[in-house]
């Protein structure tokens, strides 16, 4: 079993956990563990059938995008916090560390989002047919090659942020699925691919990150008593080394 998920906040009807990349939400096709049951057994509750108290499901994550996740622990909270995200209640904000220098210091992108004709496991803007979906962003910090973006998405559409991002010119600096690597070139950010007097060893360089770039950071939601809850969970080690040598070696 992987390690302990980090608690980051809980009541008696929910808990908030900081789910780490590579972990998928829910189980799924192809995946030995996920979130959901590794917080179940940390918590000794179950998470199938339907007496509570037990592990509910109430959002998700992509499987390489860390931060953010939180489950109620019965039927009401689920219901109560579900319809806050189906109605665009919940206050959400993502960091995303991006390809590029946005020309403004904010703004708004508002595209129909739908499945990818020809391929399934994607999400694309369509003029005809899509849903609406509204992403707001902010510049955070800007480097020579990349840029880190605070993300506010309107809406909680499938993959909203990282087609939103591709759409606008402004693509994850890693993302295997819509910035996917030339063949041959191996995925990541490398610390040679950007500071200058760089010296290869006779070790393989690692990559700083080699994951989604993007990290739900904060969440806002009402509990049941309509209290406003907020929750952070601080950027993995992963993306913290990255922006520090980008901040070190590729300042403006």
């Amino acid at each position: 079993m992987a390690d302990h998920l980090k608690f980051l906040w809980s009541d008696e009807h929910y808990v908030a956990v900081f789910k780490p990349a590579g972990l998928a939400t829910i189980p799924g096709r192809g995946e030995e563990e996920s979130v959901l049951e590794q917080l179940a057994e940390q918590l000794g509750l179950p998470c199938t059938g339907q007496d509570d108290p037990r592990i509910r499901v109430v959002h998700r994550l992509d499987k390489d995008t860390s931060g953010v996740l939180v489950f109620a622990k019965d039927r009401v909270a689920q219901q109560h916090l579900s319809h806050q995200f189906q109605n665009n209640k919940v206050k959400k904000e993502y960091l995303a560390l991006i390809v590029g220098r946005p020309a403004e210091s904010e703004g708004v992108i508002e595209a129909d989002l739908g499945p990818h004709p020809k391929t399934p496991q994607r999400m694309t803007v369509l003029k005809h047919g899509g849903r609406p979906a509204r992403t707001d962003w902010k510049l955070e910090e800007s480097f020579r090659d990349y840029s880190l973006i605070r993300c506010f998405p309107k809406t909680g559409k499938t993959h909203q942020i990282r087609v939103h991002l591709k759409h606008a010119g402004l693509p994850l600096g890693i993302d295997p699925l819509y910035n996917a690597p030339r063949p041959g070139e191996p995925g990541g950010i490398f610390l040679s691919s950007f500071k200058r007097s760089y010296h290869a060893s006779e070790r393989e360089e690692r990559p700083l990150i080699d994951r989604l770039t993007l990290h739900a950071h904060r969440l806002a939601f009402a509990d049941l008593a309509n209290n406003e809850v907020f929750i952070e969970a601080e950027l993995p080690r992963d993306f913290r080394a990255a922006l520090n040598m980008l901040r070190k070696y590729s300042a403006r």
